[in-house]
């Protein structure tokens, strides 16, 4: 079948195909309900019986712009194949994939729609008390299976070629590492910030900590990333938690991930200024957001080093001291990633609802303020980071000398 983009019928005469999907004769009732930057996504349920699926399908462009920004549809093969072999180690957290087509580029996957995305959940105020040791087990079992601690030399570089993934990853490097710190016309930033962010793009020591970044996120192959692990692509209750969207997947530097998870707990700190009115409240919430952090990192390294431990096939892997200097690095590569998400996510194009919520526009250019001295933070410090709390003190001092500054003017 030559690629079209399916209608929300089609998606039902689609599904109905597929050998031991549903029962013969089901009736089925489509939606589309896509609401990211890419892709058309089909809600097939059958009422009778309460199965239902997903229909994921890339479209050859960029939704969120339009037909002007072409893009790859191999992309759903990427993502396809992430899915299975996140699936194959941590098949709780993952979506289970049913049937891909490469024709029409669309995978038909599980159904997690008794979860919610966690950044909304998080906009209003939830808590996700499992969230850090299933994240945790997530990163570590993914990123070390996949890597050259617990893979085979042969099969990881087989791996490293199934996925290069040139187009999506040139989006990562123009939007997250490029654009954001010059005047860019893909940049789109609340006006009320722009002596801030233009004084990011005359911050020569800043760049060149961003462009170091960027050279490791194009030259190291650590391991296969998600690779666009923010909190709008986590599916979650308070029990279960399901990682989803892996279409930007390639082989990357570990930080990557990791510093992309912190990133999107500290956007939503930084939203709070404006997100929860009441003090007390706000500084609560904003409490649960650090401490979560600091448990996503230690909940990750404590069951890396223990897989490390346990299955490194790499004989180098064993000697004496590696583990720890591997550990410093990462946390630093970690803390460095995270500042680029902050910035590159009130800069450049694509923002957050946890700021974008903020509906008065001078009570949302306060909190992307404080996001952003909150990035820059942990950039520049990043090289004086050792554990998890170096982290979080360097957003609780950036925090208390932003208010203090705001009192003053």
């Amino acid at each position: 079948m030559a690629y079209r983009a399916l209608t929300e019928q089609e998606a039902v005469e689609y599904v109905k195909e597929i050998p031991g999907l549903f029962s013969e004769g089901a009736e089925l009732t489509s939606h589309e309900i896509g609401d990211g930057n890419l892709n058309l996504v089909f809600d097939i349920q059958e009422p009778a019986t309460g199965k239902s699926v997903i229909v994921k399908q890339a479209l050859p462009f960029a939704r969120v712009v339009g037909e002007s920004w072409p893009l790859t549809i191999d992309r759903a093969r990427i993502e396809s194949e992430a899915l299975r072999i996140q699936h194959k180690y941590v098949p709780d957290l993952v979506p289970q994939v049913y049937h891909f087509d490469g024709e029409l580029a669309l995978t038909v996957m599980e159904n997690v729609g008794d979860h919610i995305i966690m950044r909304k959940g998080l906009i209003e105020g939830k808590r996700y008390p499992l969230f850090a040791k299933q994240i945790g087990r997530f990163l570590a079992q993914t990123l070390f299976f996949t890597s050259d601690l617990g893979a085979h030399p042969y099969d990881k570089k087989a791996l490293v070629g199934t996925f290069i993934n040139p187009e999506l990853c040139k989006i990562t490097e123009d939007l997250v590492f490029t654009d954001p710190y010059e005047n860019a016309p893909t940049n789109d930033f609340n006006p009320l910030i722009r002596r801030e962010v233009e004084a990011i793009w005359n911050n020569r020591p800043l760049k060149l900590e961003i462009a170091k970044l960027k050279y490791d996120f194009l030259t190291r192959s650590e391991a296969l990333l998600h690779g666009d692990l923010h909190t709008g692509s986590i599916f979650i209750t308070e029990n279960s938690f399901k990682a989803i969207d892996p279409e930007f997947a390639y082989y990357g530097p570990i930080g990557f991930d990791i510093g992309a998870v912190i990133a999107n707990l500290l956007l939503n700190y930084a939203g709070q200024h404006g997100l929860q009115k009441d003090q007390g409240e706000r500084e609560a919430y904003r409490e649960y957001l650090l401490e979560t952090v600091e448990d996503v990192w230690n909940e990750f390294v404590s069951q890396f080093v223990q897989l490390w431990h346990k299955h490194a096939k790499e004989r180098s892997a064993h000697v004496e001291g590696l583990w720890q200097s591997y550990v410093k690095r990462l946390i630093q590569d970690t803390a460095g990633f995270a500042g680029c998400k902050i910035l590159r996510r009130v800069i450049g194009l694509a923002g957050v609802a946890d700021l974008n919520a903020i509906e008065d526009d001078q009570t949302r250019a306060e909190a992307e303020r404080l996001a952003l001295s909150i990035g820059e933070a942990l950039i520049l410090g990043r090289g004086g980071i050792d554990e998890s709390t170096d982290i979080t003190d360097i957003v609780r001092t950036v925090t208390e000398r932003y208010y203090q500054e705001a009192t003053t003017v």
